[in-house]
């Protein structure tokens, strides 16, 4: 399945395919974020699409790519089980919550809770 643009609770969706290629650098990112200009809001990505690096902050990676996300208006949805990267670190604990609190990059463990999120 390659990336597709699906309508999920009335809001167009990049929905990527979890056997793309991984993201592992700030360009890979602008990449999808290029991508939505076929009319998505929000990039879906898997979580095992993103190198490990992204759930390491003191590595900056995460910050740089959701950084670009907010600078081109253009949401992120995290999806599936990070747990693993949750269980090491209380810094990236805060920073899901507090992104799952705001409006613009969030992290979901499925695209059905992606499309129940939306439908708010």
């Amino acid at each position: 399945m390659a990336d597709t643009v699906q309508e999920l609770s009335g809001v167009k969706v990049l929905v990527c395919d979890p056997a793309g290629p991984a993201i592992t650098t700030v360009q890979d990112a602008l990449d999808l974020i290029g991508a939505t200009y076929v009319g998505a809001e929000i990039v879906a990505v898997p979580a095992d699409r993103l190198d490990d690096e992204f759930f390491v902050l003191s590595t900056g990676f995460a910050g740089e790519v959701m950084q670009k996300f907010v600078n081109y208006h253009v949401r992120l949805a995290v999806i599936g089980d990070i747990s693993r990267h949750l269980e090491v670190s209380s810094a990236l604990r805060s920073l899901v919550h507090e992104s799952n609190a705001a409006g613009h990059i969030w992290f979901l463990p499925d695209t059905e809770a992606l499309t129940a999120r939306l439908a708010v």
